[in-house]
């Protein structure tokens, strides 16, 4: 099988974790107040509890999938083009797209939240004549840490010398899970610190969450040389299949310590508790099982291509620049609507996923915008 086609199933699940992404925030929109630029929250418990369990599973692995993805992708890119002009594509691709989303689209979005949710019916002009958040990357954080890491990685190799040496075997689920209990136990270290939650300013990065995102970006880095994604089996995809499955089983069990407990949910968030520690570990072992799991099942089931799985490949990235103006468009739209916002959920959820991807295509037909993105 040729190169090419070991590819296809990697943009198939990059198109998959954009979707997952647009849901996430539509998610967190109608159910977590004060983390979106325009929320309705939910007052129906049987709605909030899986919603909750949506959006605390989608960030134990979709956003570290984007990194150990992004990372597989840098050593070839470094070796084919040379250190100058792979720093200068980085910063095209990667910086140009930041600036615009910082200075242009979020006070546009925020413009849209003020006028319409906010009822202040004034023109942009004067609303940014009072705007003070120019350093805002929102979603835009993740691109942001990606050139960081990159960078990093470029002072690596221009420092390091690199020795070929026999490549390592790809590992198995053992290793893998053992290297998820390891990774929980760092993230609850780092949590005592920074909880989820706390945010670094203006980077926006979530501190509590960078450790597998650091340590999957590492992992992609070494799956490229070792050609681990080649050598992933059926057999470890299955096992952390069945091991997501038994953590997903276990979740509930949150729900009953805190009410047997009475103990603030905050305590799973960070801090020095065992409720913290419990939380961490279990959150890297279903992330690491899904992860690993979606993968495997992805490289023997879903190695093809077809004209329209490329062109949503082709505009992923463009997705996930644009999705919040797709998510904050239509929240705002139904926002008078005299329903419960989980009602609104149902109708916004999968407009954002088409819209979104449909705003996508649309802005590659721009001319030059494909050069950057």
């Amino acid at each position: 099988m040729d190169r090419s086609k070991k590819l296809f199933y990697i943009n198939n699940v990059k198109v998959l974790l954009t979707v997952l992404v647009v849901l996430h925030h539509t998610f967190i929109a109608y159910s977590f107040p004060d983390s979106w630029y325009y929320t309705q929250k939910t007052t129906l418990i049987g709605a909030l509890v899986p919603m909750t369990m949506f959006v605390s599973i989608n960030q134990s692995f979709f956003m570290g999938f984007f990194f150990l993805l992004a990372a597989y992708f840098t050593s070839p890119s470094y070796d084919r083009k040379g250190a100058g002009r792979f720093i200068a594509d980085r910063l095209l691709r990667l910086g140009v797209p930041l600036l615009f989303y910082s200075f242009v689209l979020s006070p546009f979005m925020s413009y849209l939240v003020y006028y319409f949710a906010g009822g202040h019916h004034i023109t942009y002009p004067q609303y940014l004549s009072g705007y003070d958040s120019w350093i805002e990357p929102g979603v835009m954080w993740f691109v942001a840490a990606l050139l960081i890491f990159t960078l990093i990685y470029v002072m690596g190799r221009k420092s390091i010398r690199i020795v070929s040496k026999k490549p390592l075997p790809a590992p198995g689920p053992a290793a893998i899970l053992l290297f998820a209990v390891l990774l929980g136990v760092i993230s609850f270290l780092a949590r005592i610190f920074f909880p989820v939650g706390w945010v670094l300013k203006p980077l926006g990065f979530q501190l509590g969450h960078f450790p597998q995102y650091i340590a999957l970006f590492i992992a992609g880095l070494l799956a490229y040389r070792n050609q681990w994604f080649d050598g992933l089996s059926r057999h470890t995809g299955k096992f952390l299949k069945w091991s997501a499955w038994s953590c997903l089983l276990f979740f509930p069990v949150f729900f009953i310590i805190r009410v047997k407990l009475d103990m603030p949910v905050a305590w799973y968030s960070g801090g020095l508790h065992w409720q913290s520690l419990l939380y961490a570990v279990w959150e890297q072992w279903i992330g690491l099982s899904i992860l690993t799991a979606l993968l495997s099942w992805a490289k023997w089931s879903w190695n093809f291509s077809s004209p329209l799985l490329d062109g949503l490949s082709r505009c992923a990235f463009a997705v996930y620049i644009f999705h919040p103006l797709a998510i904050v468009a239509l929240t705002l739209s139904v926002r008078n609507w005299s329903v419960d916002p989980a009602v609104k959920l149902l109708l916004v959820a999968p407009l954002s996923v088409l819209c979104s991807f449909v705003l996508g295509w649309v802005i590659l037909k721009i001319p030059g915008v494909k050069r950057m993105i």
